[in-house]
Order: structure tokens, then C-alpha cells, then sequence
């Protein structure tokens, strides 16, 4: 935990899917159960909260302005001066007890995102610049963390209720995904596999819920590194920084109670490690 830096005490509810902007060398991420998200610029210490009004679970940037986010209510796009919605798909409609999770955008410029429900019920959907949306995967629980190989040709894709981090062949010109194999499954016991990013040398990092730790993974799914965390329940990681070397880690206490919240008085809190290795640019969607 000596190499954790404690950056920003926020304690959000439920702290997701952090992405950095290069171009404003700012963090945004959602509090899923606050109805919000954040942008934190950390040359500044400059931090803002947009409270939004409805639940969201995923951000991604928008190559034409503004955000694409993954909400209680469907997809929708979000625009900074209005601040309002503009509701575009909701492939989950007419199921209550599901809801959309975690989301990434490929390097194509599709968002993909992934449903959570207490069976194995939930999706995987892909949705394209024209707003075509592709349901990729069925059969899943919980829906988090995406990723893609620096070649482009494995996508990563968790299944958290399992423990299971799948990999799957990758088809970037078509968007295509097929050979499902699991590339880790996370011991009982050891927490529950979340938010995950890839790195530029192809090596998988891995909150894990539960487990006080973000794992590193190498291209065989072996593990390379622990980093320990003073929270039980970390959610996501990203690369920020001007080098995109900084790995940001984002944290919730929804699971503690208040009785373990006194106990971990960081939980929801961000956190930053010099992770010694680069990331990549959080690509836009193109839509």
C-alpha cells in the first residue's frame, strides 16, 4: 500500500468506471447509486460533481461533444450545456430487474456495455455510430469490466458473479467477437473480479471487489503483481497523467454498512498508483 496515494476523498456510494481525458487531463467517473459523476482534474485539485437525476452506471466521450452514458432509463447521449438527456436505446426495456453496468469503447469508436441481473439472464450489446445496437453475448450475471489487447485481436469481458474473466477473439474491422475462453477465474474466497484496463505491453489490471486489491495479469492470465488497497472494495482502474502512467483506482462502500464504513473511513475514495508502465488514450465514441 506504500506505493497508494490516497488523491481525492469523495466517498462515493458506489464509485465506476473511471476514464481519463487527455485533452483536458481530467478524470471523470460515476457514483452509480449517487445518480452522478465527477471530473477531477489533479494539476488543479479542481473537483466537480454533476448531479444528472437518474441512475448511471457508464460514461464514454463523445468524438462529436458531450457524453454517452449508460443509465437506469437506456442509453442516452448527455450534453454538457443543457445538461440534458437525449434517450437513444433501451434493448432491456420490459426487464426491471436488470439494468446496464460497466461500458467501453473500442478503437473503432463502438461502446460496448453489458447488463447485470441476479440470474444469468444479462447481455453483452455493442452499439455502432449509427446507433445500431448488437446484442454480443447472453447468458451472463454481472457485467464489468472490457478491454482490448494492444493488437486488437482479444477482447476481455467480466463476468463478476461467476469470478470469471473471459477472453474472446477479436474482429476489429467488423466488431465481431467469437472462441470464449476464460482467461482468469478468480479463486473463492479471493474477492470478485471488477473494472479492469489493459496496459501498452498487453498485461490485464483487475480491481478486485472484496479483495483490497487491483491484480495485474499477464497476456496468459497468470498473475504478474498485487497492489494492496486500504479499501475492501475496489471497483475500476484507468491510466491518466500527462504520460498516461498513473493508474487510477476509484472505490465504493455500498457493501460495508456503517458499522464498516467507521471501520474503513476511505472506502468511496479515489486513489492513484505510478503503475511503471503506460496505458492508452480512452477512445471515443464515434456516434
Amino acid at each position: 500500500m506504500s506505493e497508494v496515494e490516497h488523491i481525492l476523498a469523495v466517498g462515493s456510494e458506489l464509485g465506476e468506471g473511471p476514464l481519463w481525458n487527455a485533452e483536458e487531463q481530467s478524470l471523470y467517473w460515476v457514483d452509480i447509486q449517487g445518480n452522478c459523476f465527477h471530473r477531477f482534474r489533479p494539476a488543479s485539485g479542481a473537483h466537480e460533481v454533476f448531479d444528472v437525476g437518474v441512475l448511471v452506471s457508464a460514461l464514454a466521450f463523445r468524438a462529436a461533444g458531450g457524453l454517452l452514458m449508460a443509465t437506469g432509463q437506456g442509453l442516452a447521449f448527455w450534453e454538457p450545456e443543457t445538461r440534458a438527456f437525449r434517450f437513444i436505446a433501451d434493448p432491456e426495456a420490459g426487464k426491471p430487474e436488470a439494468r446496464f453496468n460497466d461500458g467501453a469503447v473500442d478503437r473503432q469508436g463502438r461502446f460496448w456495455v453489458g447488463t447485470l441481473s441476479q440470474d444469468p439472464t444479462s447481455s453483452l450489446y455493442r452499439l455502432d455510430a449509427d446507433l445500431s445496437i448488437h446484442r454480443m453475448e447472453t447468458g451472463t450475471t454481472v457485467s464489468n469490466g472490457i478491454g482490448w489487447s494492444p493488437d486488437d485481436k482479444t477482447m476481455y469481458f467480466t463476468d463478476s458473479r461467476p469470478r470469471i474473466i473471459y477472453a474472446y477473439d477479436f474482429d476489429a474491422a467488423t466488431g465481431e467477437i467469437e472462441n470464449r475462453r476464460a482467461f482468469v477465474h478468480v479463486p473463492e474466497g479471493e474477492g470478485v473480479p471488477d473494472g479492469l484496463t489493459v496496459d501498452r505491453e498487453g498485461f490485464v489490471w483487475s480491481a478486485r471487489w472484496g479483495g483490497w486489491k487491483v491484480v495485474r495479469y499477464d497476456p496468459t492470465g497468470q498473475v504478474e503483481r498485487e497492489v494492496r488497497l486500504p479499501v475492501q472494495y475496489p471497483t475500476s482502474c484507468t491510466f491518466g497523467g500527462p504520460r498516461l502512467d498513473e493508474l487510477y483506482i476509484t472505490s465504493a462502500w455500498t457493501a460495508l454498512g456503517e458499522a464498516g464504513r467507521k471501520a474503513q473511513p476511505l472506502a468511496g475514495d479515489l486513489f492513484r498508483l505510478p503503475a511503471g508502465v503506460r496505458g492508452f488514450e480512452t477512445p471515443m465514441f464515434s456516434g
